[in-house]
């Protein structure tokens, strides 16, 4: 803990690309390690985290600071996304992001399609709120590629006695694979037809019920805008879960990148309920 209060296990550093694999044709695992990541925290998988790439114009990767409770950005300003902690391995210091690969356009994906070992990033957090998911009798998990890192972290935790379902919406059924989870947390992978059901995680959701005897309920559901919002409206009047037993978080938007998105999820996810 720094003299201001700050958790430094959470400052901004640097890490290091040791090996890279596709677990699915578009989801990639990077590994990282470096000095740097020695005292990471090791129960936050499924944690969010800030990734920084180069600037744009001069190609520099330049770290924010803190002062106080300021964050302080150098003048060449890096690009900045958000992801989750995959898994933290503190025996080897070794630190997997999953990467949705959807092309070498966006910062995120281009640089992990594109890395090789000892290619550095930046990085900051994790945060969130811990746990990710609440103790109850029963669970619901939803979300599509880009939250299956979060919910794959979630159900290697889950006590094997838990009960409940995991969606995941997927683009392609190539992109469905072997998950660790509890025997009664049932997995649904949901391929995705725009064309028929633009909200697949909703309507799957409304499909299922608790079992008799379940006095409590909580849900995790992560993803794009529309459809978190859709799946969190959806849980709260079947079920009336609350903050309290429902994280909800939106992490992308179609049709807008995450300088123009990023304070639109701030508003949704200020909002009560």
């Amino acid at each position: 803990m720094s003299e201001n209060g700050y958790d430094d296990r959470l400052k901004p550093r640097l890490i290091a690309c040791v090996r890279k694999q596709y677990i699915t044709p578009h989801l990639l695992r990077v590994t990282f390690s470096c000095d740097d990541l020695i005292g990471f925290p090791a129960d936050k998988n499924g944690g969010l985290i800030k990734l920084f790439f180069a600037n744009r114009t001069t190609g520099t990767l330049d770290l924010p600071w803190r002062e106080g409770d300021r964050i302080c950005w150098p003048k060449n300003k890096p690009v900045s996304r958000a992801y989750t902690v995959r898994k933290y391995r503190p025996e080897t210091n070794e630190l997997d992001i999953d990467f949705v690969a959807h092309g070498t356009e966006s910062p995120g994906s281009g640089w992990a399609i594109t890395c090789h070992p000892g290619d550095v990033i930046g990085l900051a957090g994790p945060g969130g709120p811990d746990p990710l998911l609440q103790p109850a009798d029963w669970h619901i998990l939803a979300g599509d590629l880009s939250a299956l890192p979060a919910i794959s972290a979630i159900l290697e935790e889950l006590p094997s006695t838990a009960q409940g379902h995991a969606f995941i919406e997927i683009d392609s059924a190539d992109d469905e694979h072997s998950l660790e989870h509890p025997a009664n947390v049932e997995l649904h992978w949901l391929v995705r037809e725009p064309a028929i059901e633009p909200l697949p995680l909703e309507k799957a959701i409304a499909q299922v019920a608790p079992p008799e005897g379940v006095n409590s309920i909580s849900a995790f559901v992560a993803g794009e805008n529309a459809s978190v919002v859709a799946c969190r409206n959806k849980l709260i009047a079947d079920y009336q879960l609350s903050k309290k037993n429902l994280y909800a978080i939106p992490y992308w938007k179609r049709g807008k990148d995450e300088e123009k998105y990023h304070e639109e999820r701030h508003v949704i996810m200020d909002e009560e309920y």
